[in-house]
């Protein structure tokens, strides 16, 4: 198993509380972080329906049978009573981390544990491999190109499948099985045309109405869409930074997806080379990095803020972190060089902050680390190095 970086959060949150929840997409590696963290656990499967029958036949005797280390119930959102009998036994025995729970399909899982385990576990959200694992797993390939088109879910490189076919299995069975069973979107065809579309608006401000138009349905349905496909954990809506600094600033949130690979699938690209001329080759490496920072912070436990800034006559920061009392300004440019133009805008917006609370960033596709001025050149291969000494 690839060491994760979450492990050690996850060990914390054992110690405090007497529930862990492990939510994420689904193939994320859940399940195999789950198992390795807790070894003594009880592994039970509730995707495999004798078990879910043996536990909905006789809950008080299933439950009777787990021993004093504790188990771990995959896909618990199977069983929705599961979470008001585990209230009740971590109310009589409130031990830290005798419960682990692990779900893919958060729209179940999220209302069941808000409904009857709310302070009582802890709630993480494990998504692909971040640089760092894939590095420490052998996986990192050296071209930017085929790192961005092959993504970052662990049974493309773990088991050496082919990105493109892997990808294409995963958003059939995310059409044929989570949203049936969600049941709110009927015709599919038309769904996966809507993801389509909106991999080809990844990075850039929403427009519902315009994507709307483009699909051939309600902007209040393109929204509600949205609103799965962040609840799968497949996309990332970022709010607009919130100061405008007597500027007239979009109001209207960024697109980002979660894993690059499945960006490049939904947008038809098929091979690695055929990402290095792609219009959107900019963009789907913008996207990396916003969700390579979202993960870092997501695996070390810290609460920070990322969003962007823009104004209506252009101006604009990529991404802005904000948290432990500093600023991160990001810029990302998929090119192998950069020229002193393009800080321009970290340091007309950083101007804002004193020096001491701002850091500004320039990630971009090249191999040598640098500095313009007052901010850092960052090479792709180096932003888990960068993420890894944030405090």
């Amino acid at each position: 198993m690839i060491p994760r970086n979450m492990t050690r959060e996850i060990q914390e949150s054992a110690r405090q509380f007497p529930v862990v929840t492990i939510t994420g997409p689904r193939q994320s590696g859940k399940t195999t972080l789950a198992r390795s963290t807790f070894p003594d656990h009880l592994y039970v499967n509730f995707e495999l329906p004798d078990v879910r029958a043996a536990f909905l036949d006789d809950p008080r005797g299933f439950l009777g049978r787990i021993g004093d280390s504790g188990a771990l119930f995959d896909e618990a959102q199977r069983v929705p009573d599961l979470f008001s009998w585990i209230q009740g036994l971590v109310d009589e025995d409130p031990r830290p981390g005798r419960f682990v729970l692990t779900g893919s399909q958060h729209f179940g899982l999220a209302q069941s544990v808000s409904q009857s385990l709310a302070g009582r576990t802890a709630v993480l959200e494990l998504l692909p491999f971040a640089l760092a694992e894939m590095e420490g797993g052998g996986f990192l390939a050296g071209d930017l190109d085929r790192a961005l088109w092959a993504g970052s879910y662990p049974p493309v490189h773990d088991r050496g499948i082919d990105p493109d076919r892997w990808y294409a299995g995963y958003v059939a069975t995310y059409l044929e099985r989570d949203l049936r069973q969600v049941g709110s979107v009927q015709d599919l065809i038309q769904f996966q045309r809507f993801m389509a579309l909106a991999a080809g608006n990844v990075g850039q401000v929403i427009n519902s109405t315009r994507l709307a138009g483009d699909v051939g349905v309600t902007a209040r349905t393109i929204d509600r869409w949205l609103g799965l496909l962040e609840a799968s954990y497949l996309v990332k809506r970022l709010a607009p930074y919130h100061r405008n600094f007597r500027k007239r600033l979009v109001k209207a949130p960024k697109l980002y997806f979660l894993d690059s690979g499945l960006v490049c699938h939904l947008l038809g690209i098929h091979e690695p080379e055929h990402l290095a001329t792609h219009p959107l080759r900019g963009a789907v490496f913008e996207n990396w990095v916003a969700a390579e920072i979202l993960k870092a912070d997501l695996n070390a436990g810290r609460r920070r803020t990322l969003s962007f800034w823009r104004t209506h006559d252009g101006q604009e920061v990529d991404l802005i972190r904000e948290g432990g009392g500093r600023v991160d300004l990001v810029e990302c440019k998929s090119g192998r060089t950069v020229f002193p133009g393009a800080v321009k805008q970290l340091e007309r917006v950083g101007c804002h902050w004193t020096e001491e609370a701002v850091n500004r960033w320039l990630v971009f596709g090249g191999g040598e680390p640098g500095r313009i001025r007052s901010s850092l050149v960052v090479p792709w291969r180096r932003l888990s190095d960068l993420l890894a000494d944030q405090t």
